[in-house]
């Protein structure tokens, strides 16, 4: 079975773009977060499951690599899947494309630590296991 990748559309809009006209480049990290948040509804884990439980996925590390700018008006496709999933980590990567060309624009993954509410690491594994089973199923790479 292949890797399966989610997948999110999200339209550039003028404010989304510098003086350059082209897409300011922290806007990214925030088509990452809006790929990753919609892959996990998407998988059955909509971040409401998490807080309901006391977790939360705060930023733990971010890399993007840019390989062409975007534009006013594009449309993006945002695939998301889940890499990595540690004890207490969860490593997320992406692939952003021009949906009319396919042409790659940016690549890149979150990691992002999984603690309780009192900013303390948590093992997935023991305080939410069926989240744990479904992610490493889905899991490019093993820990």
């Amino acid at each position: 079975m292949g890797l399966t990748k989610y997948h999110t559309e999200v339209r550039i809009l003028y404010a989304d773009t510098d003086a350059m006209g082209i897409v300011w480049h922290g806007n990214y990290v925030r088509f990452f977060e809006f790929g990753r948040t919609e892959a996990l509804r998407e998988i059955g884990f909509p971040y409401d499951k998490f807080e309901t439980r006391g977790l939360m996925m705060p930023l733990y590390n971010v890399t993007v690599d840019y390989k062409r700018p975007a534009r006013f008006e594009d449309v993006l496709d945002i695939a998301s899947w889940p890499r990595r999933l540690g004890a207490s980590k969860i490593t997320i990567g992406y692939e952003v494309t021009d949906k009319a060309t396919g042409v790659l624009v940016v690549s890149g993954e979150t990691t992002h630590a999984i603690v309780n509410s009192m900013m303390k690491p948590v093992n997935v594994r023991k305080v939410y296991p069926e989240f744990a089973e479904r992610m490493l199923s889905l899991a490019e790479f093993g820990e």
